[in-house]
């Protein structure tokens, strides 16, 4: 979906800096946040694609305004309630009002938690040949969908060139619509700055993303 959370390529914004040697959290809540969405998504109440789209659906004012923690943690409340795994009461009180409810995966102790934490895998098999190879010329699609994609917007309509074939892999357009995994072949594809940005932009810096190939046209 075209928001404020994709913010590549956009003016207004200064450059980043990063803090020099940053904490991993800057409070404790951070790291019980971590844990208890990482806990959520391995109890498959929803997938990693799912995840992003919630935090995607924050308004603009409120994303610009939180830390990266703080989005997670709004993520995770409105998700719980959507789901019907806690009330808006129960998050007001502060407090259980209700028998909880059992999750899908049970419940986790402290044995199971390398395991939650594990990334999994995502690649699949896919029926069909890969349509495109490195060397390709390709244009990204110009969609602006209106749920989750990880096409980033500043590319799209641009002509780029394929560097890296890396398999098929789970497509999130489709999972976080709950249409299944509908593995696709996934691209690394490079783009010339001043394809992207114009004249302006510096000619020796090239951008490459990767880009699932219902993203992709031929030139």
């Amino acid at each position: 979906m075209d928001g404020i959370h994709d913010m590549g390529g956009m003016d207004g914004f200064g450059k980043v800096d990063p803090e020099p040697n940053e904490p991993v959290f800057h409070e404790d809540w951070e790291g019980r946040v971590l844990a208890m969405n990482s806990a959520m998504r391995a109890s498959g109440s929803w997938n990693i694609d799912m995840g992003r789209y919630g935090i995607e659906l924050l308004p603009p004012h409120v994303y610009l305004a939180s830390s990266y923690y703080k989005r997670w943690f709004l993520r995770l409340e409105h998700m719980l309630i959507q789901r019907d795994l806690i009330g808006a009461d129960e998050i007001a009180a502060g407090r259980l009002l209700r028998p909880g409810m059992i999750l899908n995966h049970g419940t986790f102790t402290v044995a199971d938690v390398e395991g939650v934490l594990r990334r999994g895998s995502f690649g699949r098999p896919t029926p069909a040949a890969a349509r495109f190879k490195p060397g390709d010329r390709v244009r990204a699609r110009n969609i602006h969908p209106r749920t989750h994609t990880r096409l980033p917007r500043y590319v799209r309509g641009h002509v780029g060139v394929i560097e890296r074939l890396h398999g098929a892999h789970v497509f999130p357009d489709s999972t976080v619509l709950g249409k299944g995994e509908d593995p696709q072949w996934l691209y690394t594809v490079c783009f010339d700055s001043q394809e992207l940005w114009g004249t302006d932009a510096d000619p020796t810096v090239k951008v490459c993303v990767d880009a699932f190939e219902p993203y992709l046209e031929q030139v």
